[in-house]
């Protein structure tokens, strides 16, 4: 059985909230969503329909609720830093994303951070009244480390302002008949533990994640039944420690020459060694919580889809095998067998950490589900040559990512971000892929959803949602791909 968390607020852009013209635009941008896929919609407010909307895609692709199986899910989700705001309320500390963001600005593209975000702090009762009004079935939060244990270590203190705002919120959720999954770690690593020992890039951060998967177990178990240890490795790992795209920036000087610090090639799976050992003692102390009734609990991933740059060139074919296994199956094979894949304990050789017999008896079967964040497909095109001087997680993978086939064709429609195309075969494929290579395990698809380009002169939703139909388009398409995916 495959659950969803189909993406209908926009995730993973920070966004001011300040005007009535943005509430009235995202409920009209979630009243043509809903009507796509046929969720009961009721509220006091009456938009005019847009019955135009109706004819832009075939009816024989629109699946409602009833198509799917009996506890199937539909929800939508959020993360601690992109989402909350007050920073410095509550007795929160600072996170690796406050330092980065506020500190280097001009190393995010429009100079955004999460100082106030859509301010969920203050205004989550609104949130999820709203979410309620949708009929949403259930809310995907994740827990800032630093807001519930200001200072890294458990032993350093708890905040219990921290604690009771996260309580208010799950209880809320209950009240509304609204399951809430909750993330232990969405990026936020406390900056005390990044000064103190580089944060993931130390084996002391192992235990200091257990403490505080630990603290959230006792806290909010009672309540919460679905769990995820991580979102996201391979971004964490490899943005912010191979490209140096993202916090905490590192990476070598031939990949960026505006690093300051790191080794691409190295610390990537350092970093990813760390986290996996680290989920793997938080899941040893989940596995011994009486209180958590009927508990779940995995890890979210991103894998994007592979295609053949040239389908009739057997070195493409490949790329597209090997390609996956650096994607998905770098944080996914640990947990399901105990050692990471064969082509990159080949490709990467002494740089790749090892496990020991322990540490891979604890990771196996160490995912109740699968979590997956998909959002887009590509070509492959395999590299023949590389410069061994100068290794990173993408000449280890052993293929260029292309936009384009060897005919000049693109996979699909190309969306808002360069690497965006909406290929829902993609997310099927994945799903396709997950039961053949890992003994069809319980998949949740955590993320999902459509990013366009914002005119930088306006907000982002000062335009007509109504016509949004590309974002209509790559929602229900997706939808659509799940449900063949299940059959």
């Amino acid at each position: 059985m495959f659950a969803t968390y189909t993406i209908i607020l926009l995730k993973k852009k920070i966004i001011s909230r300040s005007t009535s013209y943005h509430h009235y635009c995202i409920f009209l941008l979630q009243e043509q969503i809903l009507e796509k896929i046929n969720l009961k919609f009721h509220t006091r407010r009456n938009p005019p329909k847009m019955t135009h909307l109706q004819r832009t895609y075939p009816t024989s692709m629109s699946k409602g609720r009833a198509s799917f199986p009996k506890g199937f899910l539909f929800g939508t989700a959020s993360s601690s830093y992109q989402y909350e705001g007050a920073v410095t309320e509550g007795e929160r500390g600072q996170s690796m994303w406050d330092h980065f963001s506020n500190r280097f600005p001009h190393r995010i593209s429009d100079h955004s951070h999460g100082n106030v975000a859509v301010d969920f702090f203050h205004r989550y009762k609104e949130d999820i009244k709203r979410m309620k009004d949708i009929n949403m079935d259930s809310f995907r939060l994740s827990i800032a480390w630093p807001r519930v244990i200001p200072y890294g270590k458990r032993e350093r203190g708890v905040s219990e302002e921290g604690i009771k705002f996260y309580n208010d919120v799950i209880d809320e959720l209950l009240a509304n008949e609204i399951t809430p999954l909750v993330t232990i770690f969405h990026w936020d690593t406390p900056q005390d533990l990044e000064d103190e020992y580089g944060g993931f890039l130390s084996e002391q951060i192992i235990d200091d994640f257990r403490d505080y998967a630990s603290l959230c177990f006792e806290r909010f178990g009672d309540r919460v039944s679905l769990w995820c240890t991580l979102n996201e490795p391979w971004v964490y790992s490899v943005a912010g420690y191979d490209t140096g795209r993202k916090a905490p920036g590192r990476c070598s000087k031939y990949v960026n020459g505006a690093s300051v610090a790191g080794m691409s090639g190295y610390e990537a799976y350092i970093v990813s060694h760390n986290m996996l050992l680290a989920h793997a003692e938080a899941v040893q102390v989940f596995r011994k919580c009486d209180h958590i009734k009927n508990g779940q609990i995995g890890i979210a991933h991103n894998p994007l889809w592979y295609e053949p740059y040239d389908p009739s060139d057997p070195d493409d074919v490949e790329g597209c095998n090997r390609a996956m296994d650096f994607m998905i199956g770098w944080h996914h094979h640990p947990t399901a067998y105990g050692d990471y894949p064969d082509t990159m304990k080949k490709s990467v050789g002494d740089r790749l950490p090892s496990f020991t017999p322990e540490q891979s008896k604890k990771l196996i079967g160490s995912c109740d589900y699968v979590g997956i964040n998909y959002y887009s497909s590509l070509f492959v095109k395999s590299i023949k040559h590389v410069d061994p001087t100068q290794p990173t997680w993408r000449t280890d993978q052993g293929v260029d990512w292309m936009k384009t086939n060897i005919d000049g064709k693109q996979i699909a429609k190309q969306g808002g971000s360069e690497w965006s195309f909406t290929y829902p075969t993609g997310l099927r494929n994945v799903l396709k892929y997950m039961k053949k290579n890992y003994d069809n395990p319980r998949i949740l698809i955590t993320e999902n959803g459509y990013g366009e380009v914002a005119d930088q002169s306006q907000s982002l939703f000062m335009y007509n949602p109504s016509i949004d139909t590309e974002r209509l388009e790559y929602i229900e398409g997706h939808i659509h791909a799940i449900h063949q995916a299940i059959q």
